[in-house]
C-alpha cells in the first residue's frame, strides 16, 4: 500500500517547507519538494495543513496492569494517537510494579495485543533489584526509572547504597522523578495541623515545594556526575532547578531535562478554579516558574517536552486534598496545547517539533523514528491550525472521562495520524486493523 501526502507544510529538522511524502508500507519512501508527484494507492491533499513527525512521549502512566479502573493501554494509546502521539514510553508504577524483566515483558505482550501506538516500557528501580537492572537489554527497553520522591505507587528509592549501585550499573539512560520526601513530609505535617485533610489545593506547590525539587535534582545530578551515568530529569517544575542545566546541543550533554505540558501551560492561579484536577507531582507552581521553563525550552536548557499523562478517576480526584491523587490525563490534548502556545508567540513550530520528536528520538537512541526522513518509519501527524474545537465530555477519549482542558477551545486540531505508515486516525475515526510496534534502540 502506497500513500501520498501532497502539498503539506512540513516542519522537520528546523525547516518549514512545502512538500509531499510518499509512504510505502511502513516507511517513508520519498520526501518530495519539486517535480512530478508519483502515483499512489491513496492520496491525501494536505495543502494548508502542517505535517510533522509524530510525538514520542517519554513519560506516560497508562495504569495497566492493576489500576485499569483509571486507564488501560488500549484506551490511552488510542487517545494518544488522536492527539498526534505515535510512540510512548510508559512508567513502572503499576500493580504489580514493573521491577523485574519478567513483569516488564508482560507489559510488552499486552501492548502488542492492543496498543494503536508504538510502545516501550521503563524498568523500575527499588532498594534491592540491582541484579534485574544489570540484566536489562538496552536495545529493546527504553531505560531505567528511579523515583527519588514518592508519587503514585510508592516506589521511592531512599537507600543511598541502592542509588549508588543503580547509577554505577544501569546499562542505559536513567530517568528520575526528583522530589525530597523529608522536606515534603515536614511541609505537609504543617498544613495538616492547620487544615486537617481539607487543605486548600492552592497550597500544593508549597507542600511539594521548590526546595524539595531542587534538593532532589541536585542529588541526582551529583550521583550521575560521580558515576559517569547518563541522567534525564523528568518534569522540571521550578525556575530554581534550571540553573543546574546547560544550554546547547543535547548530543553534548550527559545530563538532560524534560518539561511537561502542564508546567508549560498552567500556574498556581489555576488551582482556584481547577483544584485537584491540576494536582500533579511535582506541583504546578508560580507564573515566574512557568515562564522560566518556557524560556528554557527555547534556549535549549530543557531538551524534551512530554506529558506525564497520569489518569485517575473523576471520583478519586474529587476527594479532599490529602486523599485526592496527583496526576491527570494529557495525551489527547498535549499537541493542541503546545501549538496554541506557538500561536501565542511563546514557542515556534520548529522548536516544538524538536522537543517532542527529534530530541526524544536522539536522547533514547530510538531506531529510525522521530524525523521525516527517507527510510524512517512513517510516524506522521497532520494538523489543521485553522480548525477550532472545544474539549467536551463527549469528545474526551481517556478512560477516566475528564480533562483539565475541558471547556477550552483550541484553534488547532490533529486531523490525521499515521503509525508505521498505517493511517490509524483520520477525521475522528480510528482504523485499529494494525497495532503499533515495540520500539527498538540503537545502542
Amino acid at each position: 500500500m502506497q500513500t501520498l501526502i501532497k502539498h503539506a507544510t512540513i516542519i522537520n529538522e528546523g525547516q518549514r517547507f512545502i512538500g509531499s511524502i510518499l509512504i510505502d508500507n511502513h516507511l517513508i519512501s520519498k520526501v518530495i519538494t519539486e517535480g512530478v508527484l508519483p502515483k499512489a494507492d491513496r492520496i491525501i491533499d494536505a495543502e494548508g495543513k502542517l505535517l510533522i513527525p509524530g510525538m514520542i512521549d517519554d513519560q506516560v502512566h497508562f495504569r495497566e496492569p492493576g489500576l485499569t479502573h483509571k486507564a488501560e493501554i488500549y484506551t490511552e494509546a488510542k487517545a494518544a494517537v488522536a492527539g498526534g502521539i505515535t510512540s510512548f514510553m510508559e512508567m513502572p508504577n503499576t500493580v504489580p510494579q514493573a521491577v523485574t524483566i519478567e513483569e516488564l515483558e508482560k507489559k510488552y505482550t499486552r501492548a502488542a495485543e492492543c496498543s494503536l501506538a508504538n510502545y516501550s516500557f521503563f524498568l523500575g528501580t527499588t532498594n534491592n533489584n540491582i541484579e534485574e537492572i544489570k540484566r536489562l537489554d538496552t536495545r529493546s527497553i527504553c531505560g531505567v526509572k528511579i523515583f527519588m520522591g514518592s508519587s503514585t505507587g510508592d516506589m521511592v528509592v531512599d537507600l543511598q547504597e541502592a542509588l549508588e549501585e543503580t547509577f554505577q550499573n544501569a546499562p542505559s539512560i536513567i530517568a528520575t522523578h526528583c522530589e525530597d520526601d523529608a522536606i515534603i513530609a515536614e511541609n505537609q505535617a504543617e498544613y495538616e495541623k492547620k487544615y486537617s485533610e481539607d487543605i486548600p489545593f492552592e497550597y500544593h506547590p508549597l507542600i511539594r515545594s521548590r526546595e524539595a525539587c531542587l534538593a532532589s535534582s541536585k542529588k541526582a545530578i551529583d550521583l550521575a556526575q560521580r558515576n559517569d551515568a547518563k541522567l534525564h530529569i523528568l518534569h522540571i517544575s521550578t525556575r530554581d532547578e534550571l540553573d543546574l542545566f546547560t544550554q546547547g546541543k543535547m548530543s553534548d550533554k550527559q545530563i538532560t531535562a524534560e518539561a511537561c505540558v502542564h508546567h508549560l501551560y498552567f500556574t498556581d492561579e489555576d488551582y482556584k478554579t481547577k483544584g485537584a484536577f491540576i494536582k500533579w507531582n511535582p506541583a504546578v507552581k508560580e507564573k515566574a516558574d512557568r515562564d522560566a521553563i518556557r524560556e528554557a525550552v527555547m534556549s535549549d536548557k530543557i531538551d524534551v517536552i512530554a506529558t506525564d499523562h497520569a489518569p485517575h478517576t473523576y471520583e478519586e480526584k474529587s476527594n479532599p486534598y490529602t486523599s485526592a491523587p496527583s496526576g491527570g490525563p494529557l495525551v489527547q490534548h498535549a499537541l493542541s496545547a503546545l501549538f496554541e502556545l506557538c500561536d501565542d508567540g511563546i514557542f515556534t513550530y520548529e522548536k516544538v517539533v524538536e522537543k517532542i520528536a527529534h530530541n526524544p528520538a536522539m536522547l533514547f537512541n530510538v531506531q529510525n523514528r522521530g524525523f521525516i526522513r527517507e527510510g524512517y518509519f512513517a510516524d506522521l501527524v497532520l494538523i489543521d491550525t485553522q480548525r477550532p474545537y472545544t474539549v467536551e465530555n463527549d469528545n474526551i477519549l481517556y478512560k477516566c472521562g475528564w480533562s483539565p482542558f475541558e471547556g477550552h477551545t483550541f484553534d488547532n486540531q490533529v486531523i490525521a495520524t499515521f503509525v508505521n505508515g498505517h493511517l490509524a486516525y483520520i477525521g475522528g475515526e480510528f482504523d485499529e486493523s494494525q497495532k503499533g510496534m515495540r520500539l527498538t534502540f540503537d545502542r
